[in-house]
């Protein structure tokens, strides 16, 4: 009953996620404001004549993740839309995160869309800019913190409900040991992705931290692992590339596992199309990125809140697999999913 129930929800949230990207229709290549407003490829959902205004978005991005271009391309899309110059900026050290949301505070803007990745280190930077009355919302990371740090808003998926999902769906693929891969050590929603997968699954489920920022470095601790323990038939890995990677060190362990992920990117879309991997959980990020900029100009321009402040806006899970995968090929070609 709990099973059905939960799945229930994962497919009341993928279909109005679905809905909601419909609406969200459209995508720039630019850097946000005036460049982006006049980019051929920009939402098309009509151009906004309320007065201009500048909205910071910082992320724990990591360079090289590809991931953060769906975020960022949808921002820029509803900045194009919403007369908006979007200022984006990343760190994946929690620090120095916390200090470019003190640079945006510093800037005057009108509002700030963040990640709380690791909430206790934004704590105080978020409290300092709805001090000086600064809207805040956050997406992607933080879904049990943003009500308690005041965000106004929240755009993601719920990350234990994800990992459960994906827990039930290796169930069912008759999967007896996997390794859950996690890239940032401390990252909330990555661990809680992973936690999902151990509540759910039935067999043997391990975590693997690897250092996300060194590629071959996650190569070589997955091999390792695979050549230590050959009974582990599923590795399941928390960003596209690292799926990506994970195949490569399947390979070279003559390992037998198959890979599993979330999120998509167009070579990962590739990859579950060429069966070596076999699933992804899509989170549908290029939403969230379209969604926090464009909630923010909306309060700015009709005191709208959605969720009304005290619910989260889920962007998914969905599953994406062989069988459903050439509906999103065509989006993500174009590097919005």
């Amino acid at each position: 009953m709990e099973r059905s129930r939960r799945n229930r929800r994962i497919s009341a949230v993928a279909a109005l996620s679905a809905a909601a990207l419909l609406l969200a229709a459209g995508c720039s290549s630019s850097s946000g404001g005036k460049k982006a407003e006049e980019s051929p490829d920009a939402a098309a959902a009509g151009k906004a004549d309320t007065p201009r205004m500048k909205i910071a978005m910082v992320t724990h991005a990591a360079p090289g993740d590809t991931f953060w271009d769906l975020i960022r391309k949808g921002a820029q899309a509803a900045a194009a839309k919403d007369n908006v110059e979007l200022i984006y900026s990343n760190d994946p050290n929690a620090a120095t995160q916390a200090n470019l949301i003190q640079n945006a505070i510093d800037q005057k803007v009108d509002g700030i869309a963040v990640t709380l990745a690791k909430p206790e280190a934004m704590k105080g930077v978020v409290a300092k800019a709805e001090a000086a009355g600064i809207p805040v919302v956050g997406f992607n990371a933080g879904l049990d913190d943003w009500k308690d740090q005041g965000l106004l808003e929240y755009f993601g998926q719920d990350e234990s409900v994800a990992g459960e999902a994906l827990g039930d769906k290796l169930n069912d693929l008759g999967a007896k040991h996997n390794i859950c891969v996690i890239h940032e050590q401390g990252h909330v929603a990555l661990e809680a992705r992973c936690a999902g997968v151990k509540k759910t699954f039935k067999g043997k489920t391990e975590n693997l931290y690897v250092n996300g920022t060194d590629m071959p470095s996650v190569k070589s601790t997955i091999t390792a692992k695979l050549k230590q323990d050959s009974g582990i038939d599923y590795v399941v890995t928390l960003g596209a590339p690292f799926a990506l990677t994970a195949v490569q060190s399947v390979a070279d362990a003559g390992s037998k596992a198959k890979v599993g992920t979330f999120d998509l990117n167009k070579d990962l879309v590739k990859a579950v199309q060429d069966g070596g991997v076999q699933f992804a959980v899509d989170q549908q990020p290029y939403l969230q990125g379209y969604l926090s900029v464009d909630s923010l100009w909306l309060y700015k321009t009709n005191g709208n809140v959605s969720g009304g402040g005290v619910a989260p806006i889920l962007t998914g899970p969905a599953f994406v697999d062989k069988d459903n995968v050439e509906s999103v090929a065509a989006f993500a070609a174009k590097g919005t999913r």
